[in-house]
Formats: structure tokens, sequence, C-alpha cells
């Protein structure tokens, strides 16, 4: 994963530079500049997307969770932190998931349950994901863009669509973690096969199969990703290029299929440039605003990201400090 996400960010990285070469950067700086302070807004509104996601992981845990150790604050602030890894740090968008549940771990929640409950995630997100793609791409078709492109974007859409699916039904009803250790075991010379494998399959089976948290958390992940579009139609209106909220939604949902599609790609770093150019020209939006777009939204990582990675590391040390140390 680490060789991929490198792999990804040199090509992101790339793709970036050849899209603000191409455009005209003084222009998009004026465009940022325009703004002024109204783009501080975007920060603070970013804290009712983690929210949702947080009351909907909280849902997942709570099986595990009788006496509340894991509270919806503590859960909110391991959703920030697992998503500025994820937008900040240079490794794959999964990436934050581990160290969710390392820190949920830390109110005593056990490591199979934990991750169970981090991958039926994963796998309830990409379904998601789907649904608003679907929603976007029946916008897409009423703006009137090209035959091609609508055709293109329709025809990736369903030849991915077994992903999630195939994904779901082996993670419901296959030991999918505990036939991987069998095949890595002999290559890595383990002499016993532990059982983490073996508990890590049962939980997913059983947090897969509570449905209506499942359909709880979907509903709130869905609501989250519609929460983001406010973020491309407020961008829009205070650069003085507004577009109506079904444009909003167009944009946000193919750039975050486009993103999740890419996910090995550190923080979909071009990825999401290239996407707001394409699909914003349907809307008429210029190269040059589009990249000013996408620049307020990584201003918001920014804001939102640092200071959560910040608190990890001064827990971490916290934790460390706290712990006994071990006499020769």
């Amino acid at each position: 994963m680490k060789l991929a996400a490198y792999i990804g960010g040199v090509a992101g990285l790339a793709l970036l530079v050849i899209l603000m070469l191409r455009s005209d950067f003084a222009a998009m700086w004026q465009t940022v500049r325009s703004a002024g302070w109204s783009l501080l807004w975007l920060p603070p509104y970013r804290l009712l997307y983690f929210l949702l996601y947080a009351i909907g992981w909280r849902a997942l845990l709570a099986p595990y969770d009788r006496q509340g150790r894991a509270g919806l604050g503590y859960v909110f602030w391991v959703t920030t932190v697992r998503e500025g890894i994820d937008r900040l740090l240079p490794v794959a968008s999964v990436g934050g998931g581990f160290a969710g549940v390392r820190l949920i771990g830390w109110r005593g929640i056990a490591t199979a349950p934990a991750a169970a409950t981090v991958a039926a995630e994963i796998v309830l997100t990409m379904t998601v994901m789907y649904i608003f793609t679907a929603i976007g791409l029946f916008l897409l078709s009423g703006l009137g863009t090209s035959n091609e492109t609508y055709q293109h974007v329709l025809t990736g859409l369903l030849l991915s669509l077994p992903v999630p699916v195939v994904t779901g039904l082996l993670l419901r009803y296959g030991s999918v973690f505990e036939r991987l250790e069998n095949f890595i075991r002999p290559m890595v010379g383990v002499n016993m096969l532990t059982d983490g494998a073996a508990a890590l399959d049962r939980e997913l089976r059983a947090c897969i199969g509570r449905g209506w948290r499942l359909t709880f958390a979907g509903v709130l992940e869905l609501a989250a990703f519609f929460s983001g579009s406010f973020e491309v139609w407020f961008a829009l209106r205070v650069f003085g290029h507004p577009i109506d909220i079904r444009g909003a939604i167009m944009l946000e949902s193919m750039i975050q299929a486009m993103r999740h599609v890419a996910f090995v790609v550190p923080a979909g770093l071009g990825v999401q440039e290239a996407g707001l150019v394409l699909f914003g020209h349907m809307l008429g939006i210029s190269g040059e605003l589009a990249l000013a777009v996408s620049m307020a939204k990584r201003l918001r990582e920014v804001v939102c990201g640092v200071p959560a990675l910040i608190s990890w590391q001064w827990a971490e040390a916290a934790r460390l400090r706290r712990m006994p140390v071990r006499s020769p």
C-alpha cells in the first residue's frame, strides 16, 4: 500500500502540474483572493460532515460498547483524525482507518470488533458513493452534456458496480481474512495460525448482519455526501459564478467518485482538480475557476486536518508518558 500510495502521489502531482501549466495561475489566485475571509466559513461547516459520519460509526460500535466508553464526542474526534490522515498524509485513502482502529481500542474496544466496524463502514461508503454518483449522473444527463461524456461515466459506473456488491457478499458470507492468513502464513514463516483473522471475520459477519444499523449509518453517510455539495455551491457563489444546487451536487458527486476510484492517490491529488475542470466545463466554469474551487477545498482540508493531526500526536505522546517504565 505504501508503494501504491507513493506511485499514486507522483502520478497525481504530475497531473496537477499539467493542469496548472495549462491554466492561468495568476487568474486563479486572484479569484481565490477575491473571496476574502468568506472562505473561512467552510471549515466550521465541515463539522456537520464529521458529525454525521461519527453518529453513523457510533451506531456500528454500540453493540461492542455497552458502557459508552467511546462516546459520540470521542468518536467525532477520531473521525476528524481519520479524515486528516487520509487528506494530508502520504497514505492511501484507507490509512485513516488503521489509526481509527487503534484510537477506538484506547477506550477498551477489542481490535477485531473495532476493525470490523471500520471495514463495514468502508464497504458502506463504497455503496453510498454509488448511490450518490448515480444521482449525480442523473443530474448530469439533464445538463445538456454530450452523449459521449455521459456514456463514458455511465459505463464506468456500471463496470465497477460489482466491486462493492462482491466485497460485501464476501465479507458477509466468506472467511476472507482467515483464508488470506492461511495463504500468507507459509510465505512469512508463521508456524501457528492465530485466531485474530477468524475473530475479525466473525465480527464482520455480525456487523454486516445488523441491517438497521447499517441502513442508519448509510443514510447519514449519504447526507454527509450531500452536505459536501454545499462547499462547491458556496465557493462558486463567493467567486462570483453562482450555480444552482443541482449543479453543485453533480460536481461533488463526480469528483468524489473519481477520488474514490483513485483511492491510492493520496488526498486525490490532481484527481479532484481534473474532475472539477472536466465536469465544471459543462456548467460554463473555466479551468481557472474550477482550480480555485479545488484550492478552497484544499485550504479547508488543511484548516480542519492540521489541528486534528496535532491533537492525535499530542494524545499519542501523552499516552506514552503515562506508560510505566520497565526496569531492565
